[in-house]
């Protein structure tokens, strides 16, 4: 389970900026605040933050308040050193996180590098390790903790590990209703009611989101709940819980520079939507057999089912007989073996309306023992355990031609492309998954001030292709490896810690990299699978350094929290996404070796009417091999469409630079203001591996938040986001400017463009 706590004389309390204005009351005598963590996914927060050779960060349910930020993302993003958003789908609800150099996504053919669970339970999608956060239920979180350089936290945590725990009703008691909406017709309502009677305790949230869209075309509506049951008594505490959720989702990708220069809303093809549900079901329980011993597990069922819809150009065109319609050239049929007529005028623009089904079925369970049974008169913490996972994924995907209009929409004619030899055909895949982890870790106090941390975890991943079309995507591999870690901290004062920490990390493959990884027979990614070479696992080698503590400036006077640290993560066999030479495909490739190393810095401030953080990030990450790579579409390709990488090119869509800062003060007892600044360098646009093109350019973005307690049970709120409404980018990439010629364009550049000026209102009541 996820979370960080502190732990003191009075009682809990958070860590970055608090909702609430506290009475100034009498100095008491208090005890030194120790800040605990967990220690593995299934872990309470029981372990000495100090004892941690890692940056571990944290945040709490007053964090995710919708009277500081609208999100759940944008809440992470406003407070985490080391982490920005960038948005791929031109939709708010399914944006890129980025940690470090690494992501976690919730579009399919972005290489992972984060693992996310959700009490306990790891849910990266089975089929591409996907992360999905429009379906958490963002009201539902109690905390939220970020792990670095830790494998014990299994497949994906190259970069690191974000663990949720949700709300119960023995962590909540109370009923509270919110209302709010505001700019792009946004509309949300949701509730909370926990309450616990004896031994027993019930707990159930719901909200409901519609959402018109800033940009053209791109309307969402969000339905999703949480709800928890659970027992317990002086010895045990067992919970079973539910998440539900039916999403759609509506979000137009990049669009050219050009148009996005005569009109900040404007789309390239669309329609482009996104349906999401999920049936999650989880049981976990612990118990604790002695003062020293306990058990810790769950079982769970997680089903996954999207429907994506996605409009692009095609490479249609009509054949050597323009009474007859080819694909890829002006020779090959559209559909394999048959002739298909062409019944359009000369000079339609032809579009094809790529469509896939994803139905997941996943299930599995984790056991683990937790001792802190002193060794030789020392303190000693000890975790043991095994999870083992199933995931069994149908998809199906085909490739319907169209035509576009002037709106640049695409009219589906209903004929589908079947072409194999046009690297477009129809596909039907069955795909299964099993992953088998066993772990340890254990903290020593090897004296009063030094603890040292050693462990590690075994990953057996097996994943079988069938296709149910042919015998093209057959295929079935087996990855493994042991992951260690080590570590050690020294308190150099009881408000003040070194720490130094090494761990290894792996990632298997995904379903959908092993299925598209032939630069022969490239797929349109997100959409279609071709038989492949072997692809390697990725695995990371992370070092990690720095100093954090606490400061209390005196009575009245508030208390700094501060970190500095430094951290290298090289990676070899690299999984990168490759553009294909034939237009809108791509593959995948080990792509040697790499690295992102870098710096963080925080510093976060607490008084009785003023909270303040800031923290700056620096990130350097690159290429540490030589390759040639395929970027048809990239100005700085060679005549066969290939880029040459050396050691020392910075990686795409990593910025180097991140500063965010934020402050919130009381004006008076009920009322208070606050603002944040987030400030992200320039990068690499994707497909410009060698670093031969201009960057996204730098952005800053400032917003303001208010709230009014109007009496106790009701509260008024505010937020303004980009307040000086700066038009800025958060991705980019390449394309053909000449596939719809009536637009005239000629600039190979597409950008995401961020949000403009955006305010919202609400009321909150509770009881």
């Amino acid at each position: 389970m996820a979370g960080c706590v502190r732990v003191t004389a009075a009682g809990m309390l958070v860590l970055v900026p608090a909702a609430a204005w506290a009475q100034a009351s009498p100095r008491a005598v208090e005890l030194p605040t120790i800040e605990v963590v967990e220690s593995s996914p299934l872990s309470p927060a029981d372990l000495d933050r100090d004892k941690v050779p890692a940056n571990v960060q944290s945040l709490s349910a007053p964090d995710f308040d919708h009277a500081k930020s609208p999100d759940l993302l944008q809440a992470i993003a406003q407070h985490l050193p080391g982490v920005t958003l960038s948005d791929q789908t031109g939709n708010p609800f399914q944006l890129d996180l980025n940690y470090r150099g690494f992501t976690a996504s919730p579009v399919l053919g972005t290489p992972q590098g984060i693992a996310v669970y959700q009490n306990g339970v790891r849910i990266n999608e089975v089929f591409g390790d996907t992360v999905n956060w429009d379906l958490i239920p963002e009201m539902a979180i109690q905390r939220m903790t970020l792990v670095p350089n830790n494998p014990i936290y299994g497949l994906n945590a190259l970069g690191g590990a974000l663990s949720l725990e949700m709300k119960n009703g023995f962590t909540y008691q109370g009923v509270e209703g919110e209302v709010r909406g505001g700019s792009f017709g946004r509309r949300a309502v949701a509730g909370q009611a926990g309450g616990q009677n004896g031994n027993w305790a019930a707990y159930v949230a719901a909200d409901a989101t519609n959402d018109d869209g800033w940009r053209d075309h791109s309307p969402s509506q969000l339905r999703r709940m949480y709800a928890d049951v659970g027992a317990r008594d002086d010895k045990s505490e067992f919970h079973v819980n539910f998440t539900g959720a039916s999403n759609d989702l509506a979000g137009i990708t990049v669009t050219p520079i050009e148009l996005l220069s005569r009109r900040w809303n404007s789309v390239y093809t669309w329609p482009q939507t996104t349906q999401n549900d999920l049936a999650f079901l989880t049981a976990n329980g612990s118990y604790k057999a002695t003062d020293t011993l306990s058990f810790q597990g769950n079982l769970y069922y997680r089903g996954f089912w999207q429907r994506h819809v996605d409009a692009n150009t095609s490479e249609a065109q009509p054949c050597t007989d323009p009474k007859l319609l080819c694909i890829g050239d002006n020779t090959t049929s559209l559909i394999q073996g048959q002739k298909v007529s062409n019944p359009f005028p000369s000079g339609t623009v032809f579009g094809e309306i790529d469509r896939t089904r994803t139905a997941a079925n996943s299930f599995g369970g984790s056991l683990q023992a937790t001792s802190t049974q002193r060794v030789f008169e020392h303190d000693n913490h000890f975790v043991v355990g095994a999870s083992l996972d199933h995931g069994r994924v149908q998809y199906t995907g085909n490739s319907e031609l169209g035509t576009i209009g002037q709106d640049l929409f695409v009219t589906g004619t209903g004929v589908f492309i079947d072409q194999p030899a046009g690297d477009v055909a129809p596909v039907a895949l069955l795909a299964t998954t099993r992953y088998t982890g066993i772990y340890a870790t254990d903290t020593l106090d090897v004296t009063a001030k030094l603890a040292v941390t050693a462990g590690g975890r075994f990953n057996i991943a097996q994943i079988k292709l069938e296709d149910e079309i042919g015998t093209a995507l057959n295929g079935n591999e087996t990855f493994s490896r042991f992951n260690p870690v080590i570590g050690a901290t020294y308190k150099i004062a009881p408000e003040l810690t070194a720490y130094a920490g090494y761990s290894e990390a792996n990632r298997a493959p995904t379903p959908l990299e092993l299925g598209c990884a032939d630069p022969t027979r490239p797929c349109l990614i997100d959409n279609f699978l071709v038989s492949d070479p072997h692809l390697k696992q990725v695995v990371s080698h992370t070092y990690e350094a720095g100093l954090r503590g606490r400061l209390d400036l005196g009575e009245g006077h508030g208390r700094l929290n501060w970190s500095l640290g430094l951290f290298r993560t090289g990676n070899t066999d690299d999984i990168i996404n490759i553009a294909s030479p034939v237009a809108g495909h791509g593959f995948f490739q080990n792509g040697g070796k790499t690295r992102r190393e870098g710096l963080e810095a925080s510093a976060s401030y607490k008084q009785e009417r003023w909270t303040a953080y800031a923290n700056y990030t620096f990130i350097d990450a690159t290429f540490q091999s030589r390759l040639t790579l395929s970027s048809p579409n990239n100005p700085a390709a060679d005549a066969n469409g290939n880029i040459f990488v050396v050691p020392g090119d910075r990686i795409p869509a990593v910025p180097q630079h991140r500063f965010k800062a934020g402050a919130e003060y009381a004006v008076t007892e009920p009322w208070k203001i606050g603002a944040d600044l987030n400030v992200v360098g320039s990068q690499y646009l994707v497909g410009d591996q060698s670093n031969q093109n201009p960057k996204v350019p730098a952005y800053w973005v400032v917003n303001l938040h208010t709230s009014y307690q109007v009496s106790k049970h009701v509260e008024l709120f505010g937020l303004v986001q980009n307040l000086f409404d700066r038009r800025y980018y958060t991705f980019g990439t390449f394309f053909d400017p000449h596939a719809i010629p009536f637009l005239g364009l000629t600039d190979p550049r597409t950008l995401a463009p961020g949000m403009p000026l955006a305010a919202y209102a609400g009321l909150r009541a509770t009881f």
